[in-house]
């Protein structure tokens, strides 16, 4: 019997039906039932791609995944609506504490790593780079125009764009650019908006995601940033899988403990997500991890569920 397979893929959470999963001759797990997840936007597209190649092997299991933001995913995660919860920062304290307090144990799993992208207009010709201080300058209202962010570009008004804070790359430029204070700019909770934005206002600067920036870099000019030390680096695959991109940062999966040892199918799609060693990642224009970190994964995985994945089975012979 086929199953139909469910895809995160708007900004405000909802899941869109997609079609018949169930390509493959034999299912590759022995799961079945259902497994459903929220959260990020930014890590969506990942889970998409995984989802796609999950369900030609796996027609018992149906994986739904919602893209309702980082914020937004764990209220529902720690509310018990969902199994696991795609994130692209880490687990706030505050978060910790109402899964604590409600008993529910939780793991997390870095499946990949991003670079949050700085743009400008294309037909900026002035802005190369930026530091974090100007970045900050700009996002702060400080700077009202390019000249309030450095004396030799031109007064025009600055016209900034921002996720809003259902984002966890909200949260992360928060934390990394603006020490905690508060951004002042154009929020919206759907990315594209942003892009299209930047894309429209001759004078506007936005910052998301890399893999948003790969599918529109024909209609954006990506920036330059220095880091604390004073290096200029852009984004690129290497600079953010060895983190000397001063915006780097890892993406998540944070699951429940309990309902991936009770759901065998959840076990079978986190083997498959972890065995597949970034390759969904790249497809979705992020970035894999050092294969090194999947096989830390896979153990600890292995130690979670108390059993082996067929695949690592083959390797040990």
């Amino acid at each position: 019997m086929k199953k139909w397979q469910l895809f995160g893929t708007t900004a405000i959470g909802a899941s869109l039906l997609l079609g018949a999963c169930g390509g493959g001759n034999a299912d590759s797990g022995k799961g079945e039932g259902e497994v459903k997840g929220d959260g990020s936007s930014t890590v969506g597209p990942i889970i998409e791609k995984l989802n796609e190649k999950f369900a030609k092997d796996n027609s018992d299991v149906t994986v739904s995944s919602g893209t309702s933001g980082t914020g937004g995913g764990f209220e529902k995660f720690i509310a018990g609506n969902t199994d696991f919860s795609n994130a692209s920062r880490p687990i706030k304290d505050e978060e910790k504490k109402k899964l604590d307090d409600k008993g529910i144990k939780y793991d997390e799993f870095k499946i990949a790593q991003d670079g949050v992208t700085i743009t400008v207009n294309k037909d900026n010709d002035f802005v190369d780079e930026l530091t974090k201080e100007q970045l900050k300058k700009i996002y702060s209202g400080e700077a009202k125009t390019w000249k309030d962010v450095n004396s030799e570009w031109p007064s025009k008004e600055i016209k900034a764009f921002s996720p809003d804070q259902s984002h966890g790359t909200y949260d992360f430029f928060t934390e990394e650019v603006m020490d905690k204070g508060d951004i002042k700019a154009e929020k919206n909770a759907d990315t594209n908006v942003i892009v299209q934005s930047v894309q429209n206002n001759e004078n506007g600067v936005g910052y998301f995601g890399y893999n948003f920036y790969e599918q529109n870099k024909d209609k954006l000019k990506e920036v330059k940033v220095k880091d604390d030390e004073g290096k200029t680096t852009e984004p690129t695959k290497k600079t953010i899988q060895d983190g000397s991109y001063a915006l780097s940062r890892p993406l998540y999966i944070y699951t429940n403990e309990k309902k991936l040892k009770d759901n065998e199918g959840f076990q079978d799609f986190m083997k498959f997500v972890l065995e597949d060693k970034g390759k969904s990642a790249e497809d979705a224009g992020f970035v894999a991890l050092p294969e090194k970190d999947y096989k830390e994964q896979q153990d600890k995985l292995k130690d979670i569920i108390g059993k082996e994945s067929k695949d690592s089975k083959k390797e040990d012979k």
